[in-house]
């Protein structure tokens, strides 16, 4: 019973982790969603209209961070973008993490640092999973050569 027990966590928590990492990458258009769901919500158009509002905000925000790294054409603006995209995901990554170490260690210290190790990979996380949905650039296609 207790191999079970801890096989069955083993498997909830890499279920979560999982989540985690997979939800983490869509922060920033999820907080514009809300933002244009409160707002709407604020402005008399009751809970059908705000909950409408969001999802659009945030498909927008998500069509356009996309669009943004498929043809934008200088790196600058393709790496700003993704940026955009990691920081509020590697913000997320530190307090899911830190929500779970402090239930497992009272060093504050070590609660601190394995925060940041989960923000960093959190963050590089979303940053591969964005970077991969940018078609790759083909192989000996220069401006010289056409």
């Amino acid at each position: 019973m207790i191999v079970i027990t801890i096989l069955v966590s083993i498997a909830a928590i890499s279920a979560i982790c999982w989540l985690l990492f997979t939800i983490a990458t869509y922060a920033l258009p999820g907080l514009a969603g809300v933002a244009a769901g409160i707002w709407v919500y604020q402005t008399g158009a009751g809970l059908p209209g705000s909950v409408l509002a969001g999802l659009v905000g945030a498909g927008l925000v998500f069509g356009m961070a996309q669009f943004l790294i498929l043809f934008a054409r200088p790196m600058w603006l393709k790496l700003a973008v993704a940026l955009a995209f990691v920081a509020p995901a590697a913000i997320v990554g530190f307090h899911a993490t830190h929500g779970i170490v402090k239930h497992l260690m009272p060093s504050e210290t070590w609660q601190t640092i394995f925060s940041v190790i989960g923000a960093v990979a959190v963050g590089i996380t979303a940053f591969v999973r964005l970077t991969s949905m940018a078609a790759p650039e083909p192989a000996g296609q220069t401006p010289a050569s056409t």
